[in-house]
């Protein structure tokens, strides 16, 4: 088991801050430094971060610490730190020293658990590739969802999307996603979803009060419209029930690929910001699995899988689209880790 030192500890946290201040959020920045800082006055967390096995910055322990004291402030408690969150004044040390020192325990039990951004701003990025298969083989999809947590992005049809001067999915929705675009617009395709489902180890579930508690939790606090877009998806959820399965995505993968694909049906497997949660041999067996079942596709039963993911550098986050029979695998953009742009390059020649 890999253990930290203290500043490999301190190292992640200002590795994380520095992450986040260059995609746009200076508050959860200076707030990890801060916790940085002042990490020592929560001895039961502190202790949970130095011994914590394999990578912490894979593993967002960074996030996970943000999650439970946005969750305090949420809850108004201490009344100091829910200042600091709400904008009400900059001490950002001393409100988190006193939320580490009175709230230790709950934050280390928060800490058990991984993130859960479920961000469906992200689902531009998965339509707009859907859009691109479409253009070149209409039918319908079926899609299964690697890492689903709440399953609010098999819900993608029922937002409304701007994709440079293209619309899609429902131009009623409350959830209306516009990232900022780059590059030409993506194919004019309509997307028909016969089926949607996923998995996730610890799925949260949209009629639970203290699970989209959970997930308005891990929002940025700085950034109020993806908390409003995440609660209107959540509206959206309570009304149309995603289909999320509890379990191992390997496991339960294998079972799925292993089903009769109906004819006329285009298998479509979609993971966002999940491979980074999967040691090298998992993700090895993934793309095994995927290539066993591309090799029994056909035109009338294709399979594609489309990931938006971290390259293994962590540099950028691309959209790769790989479609069988053929096993053409390209990179469709590259995109803000939350979706805030899409550069798309599409399928080409």
């Amino acid at each position: 088991m890999k253990t930290l030192t203290r500043a490999g500890a301190a190292h992640a946290f200002v590795e994380q801050a520095e992450s986040c201040r260059s995609t746009g959020s200076a508050f959860l920045a200076a707030v990890l430094e801060a916790v940085d800082r002042q990490l020592p006055l929560a001895p039961i967390s502190n202790r949970m971060i130095q011994g914590w096995p394999g990578d912490p910055a894979a593993a967002a322990v960074a996030l996970r610490v943000n999650g439970a004291l946005h969750a305090l402030a949420r809850r108004g408690t201490p009344r100091y730190l829910a200042d600091l969150y709400n904008g009400e004044h900059e001490d950002f040390d001393g409100a988190i020293a006193e939320a580490l020192t009175r709230e230790d325990q709950f934050i280390a039990d928060w800490m058990r658990y991984p993130t859960q951004t479920n961000e469906v701003a992200r689902g531009a990025a998965i339509m707009s590739a859907l859009m691109a298969v479409a253009a070149e083989r209409p039918m319908p999809f079926q899609i299964l969802e690697l890492g689903s947590s709440c399953g609010l992005n098999l819900n993608l049809a029922l937002y409304a999307y701007r994709l440079g001067a293209v619309s899609a999915g429902d131009p009623a929705s409350a959830v209306r996603i516009a990232p900022q675009w780059r590059g030409a617009d993506p194919p004019t395709a309509p997307v028909s979803i016969a089926s949607a489902q996923g998995v996730d180890l610890s799925p949260l579930n949209a009629l639970d009060p203290a699970d989209r508690e959970r997930l308005l939790s891990f929002t940025w606090a700085d950034q109020p419209m993806r908390s409003q877009r995440l609660e209107a998806a959540l509206q959206i959820a309570v009304a149309h029930p995603p289909r999320v399965h509890r379990g191992d995505a390997k496991l339960w993968l294998a079972q799925r690929l292993a089903e009769r694909q109906p004819e006329g049906l285009c298998r479509a497997v979609v993971h966002t910001m999940f491979l980074q949660y999967l040691s090298d041999r998992d993700r090895r067996e993934v793309a095994a699995m995927m290539n066993a079942a591309g090799a029994g596709a056909t035109a009338e039963r294709p399979l594609v899988e489309i990931g938006l993911e971290w390259t293994a550098d962590r540099r950028e986050v691309q959209l790769r689209c790989t479609r069988w029979p053929d096993g053409e695998s390209k990179v469709l953009a590259i995109c803000h880790p939350y979706g805030d742009w899409v550069e798309w390059f599409g399928m080409g020649e």
